[in-house]
């Protein structure tokens, strides 16, 4: 029987993963997730790039229950400071923190730049690690827009960011996407389908 780990503890995340693997469980494929596994450790995420991270944790995971896992890391990169947060995303202040601060933070950050100094993307990196053959498979994706001057009405618990990204291709908050529009753009689903079939 073919096995394959999600590797992540954020549920928004891994719901919108369990959708776009979707093509490996018809082909008999059993889907876990580290809840399913009664898994609540993390490793220590001492990557200097989105990459280096999702290798790390696919394969930290991978050694726990010796079978194939996938693995990410992403965030927002802002233009106008340097790339930040980056690979620093969840912990931008130092320590993890609530959605609501991280929103807050992000606003103070750019107070006063001008909107057309104001552009960023999320990015995220999808890493496939099967022990067994020691193989790795890495798949990047990114979304470009800027960073509104105030929230949405409409935040998405567990990804902050949204709540300010506004998608270059509509025009509109990521939280305010219809599900069409959602995935045509959801970049996680994007390098997912790419890695699957590499898989």
């Amino acid at each position: 029987m073919k096995k394959i780990l999600i590797a992540t503890h954020n549920k928004a995340k891994l719901g919108e993963i369990m959708l776009g693997i979707k093509p490996l469980q018809q082909k008999g494929w059993t889907i876990y997730s580290l809840e399913d596994l009664h898994i609540q450790k993390d490793p220590e995420e001492t990557g200097k790039t989105f990459e280096e991270n999702a290798e790390l944790k696919a394969r930290y995971y991978s050694q726990i229950n010796n079978m194939p896992t996938i693995a990410d890391d992403g965030g927002l990169m802002i233009d106008y400071l340097n790339g930040e947060p980056g690979v620093k995303s969840k912990r931008w202040m130092g320590y993890e923190t609530s959605d609501k601060n991280l929103i807050q933070y992000t606003l103070q950050q750019l107070n006063n730049v001008p909107n057309d100094r104001r552009t960023a993307y999320l990015q995220t990196c999808l890493c496939y690690f099967d022990p067994s053959l020691n193989k790795i498979i890495t798949e990047n994706e990114r979304i470009k827009g800027t960073i509104a001057e105030k929230p949405s009405g409409k935040p998405t618990h567990g990804y902050p960011f949204r709540a300010l990204f506004v998608v270059e291709a509509f025009n509109k908050y990521y939280d305010e996407l219809t599900d069409e529009e959602h995935q045509k753009i959801n970049h996680r689903i994007k390098a997912l389908s790419r890695l699957i079939n590499q898989i």
